[in-house]
């Protein structure tokens, strides 16, 4: 930790992310595969039944046959074993989030156990299938190096009762503003139970930023025509600050189409504004958790997602030393940053969200808004469209009684 006073002249060179340590070996992979699960078929484990999907109060598979209710083993133990952050070094990937194969196609064939029947499957659309000959219930549980199969899963908790309530509530709250045809055709029972692809990350990293701070010392005011302008004298000084940090369960879209945040297109940054989820809870991989409910497929490979890992660490580490250049009454202008990510572990995980989307259409500009909740906590966010002339009237409205409210004061003041 340093501070010199210094003239303000320009730090050399905004640093660069650092590269991972030399010495620290290449990726690593830890294996998540289910192997309970390897010839595609989930059997209930007191009946034998295949008839198996989420019971969502409870957070369990239930077997629609016996009623047995189960869950599968945390992932957290798998990946992270008992090795502390601080000792994390180098890359580290679940089995579930290594590159996405070019040579896999997503229509993946499945060979029924039951009868020997052959069953496609389009990853895309589903990831379970009926038998068409004997009725046994196929899911895809073993690891498709296609992006579909994560390494683990958080089911929903939220029911759709409680995902309906909390929309209507939002939009409730939005609708004195909010567009005639929005109102109009607002039909929240659309909503969709919907596991968006998320990589979960654990770091070790440290970070050095540069850059100078000001104390005001004197505060005084000139003439400059008619008005009176402020002006102040600083102390400068060169700032410098290093921190080691690690952070637990960090979340980033894997999906390329929600991770466009072109707000022009569409609203995908509600999606972040219900983070975070309780990923401690997610659970080995199970399709079975995938019945009744949509989801999407990854199609980024950590290495394109890392630049955004990048810029997430270096924001915690100008957060961490935040509280230690409170003495800075103007404030610090940091203008080198520089990153060495020691160690990585990356999890390719399921995170449970209800979406209601609707299009929106005005003078050639087009719009998807989302109201999003969170499937674990009910939290809710979302973005609907607005009509600009009751904006417009509001604030006449608004203007027209605050000048009443003035002339009112003026008034009672003489």
């Amino acid at each position: 930790m340093t501070d010199s006073q210094a003239t303000p002249e320009p730090v050399t060179g905004p640093g660069q992310p650092g590269p991972v340590p030399p010495g620290a070996s290449g990726p690593r992979t830890v294996d998540t595969a289910n192997q309970a699960l390897h010839d595609g078929v989930n059997r209930c484990p007191k009946c034998g039944s295949t008839e198996i999907q989420l019971r969502v109060s409870a957070g369990k598979l239930v077997c629609l046959f016996c009623r047995y209710e189960w869950s599968e083993a945390k992932i957290e133990p798998v990946v992270a074993g008992e090795s502390a952050l601080q000792d994390l070094t180098g890359t580290v990937v679940a089995s579930g989030a290594t590159d996405i194969s070019p040579e896999v196609s997503g229509v993946i064939t499945l060979k029924c156990p039951g009868c020997g029947s052959e069953v496609v499957v389009n990853t895309a659309e589903a990831m379970s299938s009926r038998c068409h000959w004997c009725r046994h219930i196929l899911t895809i549980n073993e690891q498709v190096p296609n992006g579909a199969v994560p390494d683990a899963v958080l089911p929903f908790g939220i029911t759709r009762d409680q995902a309906l309530e909390h929309i209507r509530a939002f939009a409730g709250a939005r609708r004195l503003f909010a567009h005639r045809t929005f109102r109009r055709d607002f039909a929240p029972e659309n909503v969709v139970g919907v596991y968006l692809p998320y990589m979960v990350v654990d770091g070790n990293a440290s970070a050095d930023v540069q850059g100078f701070g000001e104390v005001e010392t004197r505060r005084y005011t000139r003439k400059n025509g008619d008005q009176e302008e402020t002006y102040y004298d600083a102390d400068v000084y060169q700032v410098g600050r290093h921190v080691d940090f690690t952070v637990d369960d960090l979340t980033i879209e894997s999906s390329a189409e929600r991770a466009n945040m072109n707000a022009f297109v569409n609203t995908n940054n509600v999606i972040n504004t219900i983070l975070p989820f309780d990923t401690k809870n997610a659970v080995r991989w199970n399709a079975n958790y995938l019945v009744g409910f949509t989801s999407e497929r990854r199609d980024q490979d950590v290495g394109q997602v890392e630049p955004v890992l990048e810029d997430q660490l270096l924001s915690i580490a100008r957060s961490q030393v935040e509280g230690s250049v409170s003495r800075y009454n103007r404030g610090v202008r940091w203008e080198a940053e520089h990153l060495v990510v020691h160690g990585t572990r990356w999890v390719s995980m399921y995170l449970p969200v209800w979406l209601y989307s609707y299009y929106y259409e005005e003078n050639g500009h087009a719009m998807v808004h989302y109201i999003a909740v969170n499937g674990r906590t009910g939290e809710t966010m979302g973005s609907v469209p607005v009509s600009q002339g009751r904006l417009i009237l509001a604030a006449l409205v608004a203007g027209t009684v605050l000048e009443g409210v003035a002339l009112w004061l003026l008034a009672v003041m003489s």
